[in-house]
């Protein structure tokens, strides 16, 4: 009597264990680097430079506009 439904129990159980064994083959390329070329044009002294001209000026409107 216990057969049918231990034996339909089993089969399931099997079924879904097999279901649970999963095998990935994960393949990886080798990878190439190549040199990257950035050229960054910076004026730092000449942004500088105005800056502290500007300064100056900007110093020199407020005497004037204070008097």
């Amino acid at each position: 009597m216990c057969r049918k439904p231990c034996g339909l129990f089993i089969a399931t159980a099997m079924l879904i264990m097999a279901g649970c064994n999963t095998s990935h083959d994960v393949q990886v390329a080798p990878l190439e680097v190549k040199p990257i070329h950035i050229t960054i044009d910076v004026n730092v002294k000449v942004d500088r430079a105005l800056d502290s001209y500007f300064d100056d000026i900007d110093k020199a409107e407020e005497k004037i506009i204070q008097k």
